[in-house]
């Protein structure tokens, strides 16, 4: 049987980035701010830079599912940004990791003795 190949657009994938910015003065802050990392990491987000985590999702529904429980999680104070771009603009992106390039080490290669 052929898969529908239309069910895997690069159109139709998305991808969900929340951004957010919380109070982490006092400990209930900090309490308030860790519960909600975790509630993202536990619906399958993933950290992509220091309070911006990242989704992917197979569909606009599943995408929509995931922005609503973002929505349940929200704390008192604090700010929330949810972008949502296709598989199509985050393989777009560009990442840089700094203007340097990172000269790695030589590691010998270990010989095996049979």
């Amino acid at each position: 049987m052929i898969a529908d190949l239309s069910r895997y657009s690069e159109y139709r994938v998305m991808w969900i980035l929340v951004f957010f910015d919380l109070p982490t003065e006092t400990k209930k802050d900090r309490k308030i701010y860790q519960e909600f990392r975790k509630n993202l990491m536990r619906d399958g987000f993933t950290m992509f830079q220091f309070s911006i985590y990242l989704r992917h999702c197979a569909s606009r529904e599943n995408m929509a599912v995931h922005i609503k429980r973002v929505h349940e999680w929200l704390p008192e104070y604090g700010k929330v940004g949810i972008l949502t771009i296709t598989d199509k603009q985050f393989g777009d992106m560009e990442i840089f990791y700094g203007r340097k390039a990172k000269i790695e080490k030589h590691v010998p290669i270990q010989l095996e003795l049979f």
